[in-house]
């Protein structure tokens, strides 16, 4: 009798499942994915703005200068334009003076989308010297 009882818990022994292997697989896979993971790179704009104690005031003279205001209305030669209408008038006064930059003057108060949305129609105006400043106080 003490055989079979000695029998039964040696067969119970074996009949163990050993999870170690299987944590170490787990392990590995969650490092792997954790490595991974940070070489994903988000897309988004790019904006390179001054530090508050470093801010430049640069006068540009005969600039084509777009005002967005605090309630997103925009401003170019002193009148208030459409969206839709910022490219033609940005093309029409960049074809009288091609040399002339672009500087638009953002509110703080003001949406990104109007600034994006000016920033697209002047690039499509074929001009790239754009420049962006914030609204004097």
């Amino acid at each position: 009798m003490r055989k079979h009882i000695a029998n039964l818990k040696s067969e119970d022994d074996e009949a163990e499942i050993n999870l170690t292997p299987m944590l170490d697989v787990v392990f590995i896979m969650l490092i792997f994915f954790i490595v991974t993971a940070t070489f994903i790179r988000e897309t988004g704009l790019e904006v390179n703005r001054p530090d508050d104690n470093e801010a430049q005031v640069v006068q540009e003279d005969g600039a084509i200068l777009v005002i967005i205001d605090s309630t997103d209305d925009i401003w170019i030669d002193n009148r208030i334009v459409d969206a839709r209408a910022v490219r033609p008038n940005i093309e029409r006064m960049h074809a009288e003076d091609p040399d002339r930059p672009v500087v638009i003057q953002v509110a703080k108060a003001s949406s990104a989308d109007t600034l994006v949305t000016i920033m697209d129609a002047a690039r499509q105006a074929s001009v790239f010297n754009i420049s962006i400043a914030s609204a004097p106080e």
